[in-house]
């Protein structure tokens, strides 16, 4: 085992494994943590888009792997600033996924509406489930909603929308002997804060 000759050493040393416990506490952190989200022009309108890290409590993946379906709900929404009140939603999209586990394949598998994937790892299924996207949203339909005030603020340059991302897991959805247990124990709570950015209006160059 090597010593330390120098506090100077040793402080640094010290450091480094405080950084290293750090990093390897936040890959580990069970949550679900939102890590990119943007508001992407394209030729349809706005792309809303959030990519989230999706870390399982052992409780939770405990029961997934007893057959209990998990019930992820997405939000994403564009909403206007009004000075005199509060903010008004243009747009709110809420998508809702189901993670599930089949004991016989081994398999889990993803479902959105009647469309679903399967997957042979636990950590590939979070991956997609963890990218989320809404439809686009048209700029007729920002304007329309706000009189015109989306190119009025293009023209001034002002901040006139902001985009909002968040992901949770519904445990109402849970059988109902779980839905207590879920509602006092932290395992349960999985829950993304919730992510704002600015939506800047586009310029003459920037529309496809």
């Amino acid at each position: 085992m090597h010593c330390c000759t120098k506090k100077s050493d040793c402080l640094l040393r010290s450091v480094w494994l405080v950084c290293l416990w750090l990093c390897a506490s936040s890959v580990c952190a069970e949550g679900i943590f939102i890590s990119k989200a943007e508001a992407r022009l394209t030729e349809e309108g706005y792309q809303l888009s959030a990519d989230y890290d999706i870390q399982l409590s052992q409780t939770v993946e405990t029961a997934l792997k007893r057959g209990v379906t998990l019930y992820f709900v997405s939000e994403l929404t564009i909403n206007r600033s009004r000075w005199y009140w509060f903010d008004t939603d243009v747009v709110r999209d809420e998508q809702v996924a189901k993670l599930s586990f089949n004991a016989l394949t081994q398999q889990y598998r993803i479902t959105h509406g009647s469309l679903f994937q399967s997957f042979h790892e636990l950590k590939d299924a979070l991956h997609v489930l963890g990218h989320q996207t809404a439809p686009p949203v048209p700029l007729s339909l920002l304007d329309r909603e706000g009189g015109g005030f989306f190119s009025r603020m293009m023209k001034k340059g002002s901040d006139c929308c902001s985009a909002l991302a968040q992901m949770r897991l519904d445990v109402t959805q849970l059988p109902k002997p779980l839905q207590v247990n879920a509602l006092t124990n932290e395992d349960w709570n999985l829950e993304s804060k919730p992510y704002r950015w600015e939506v800047l209006p586009p310029s003459t160059e920037d529309q496809p």
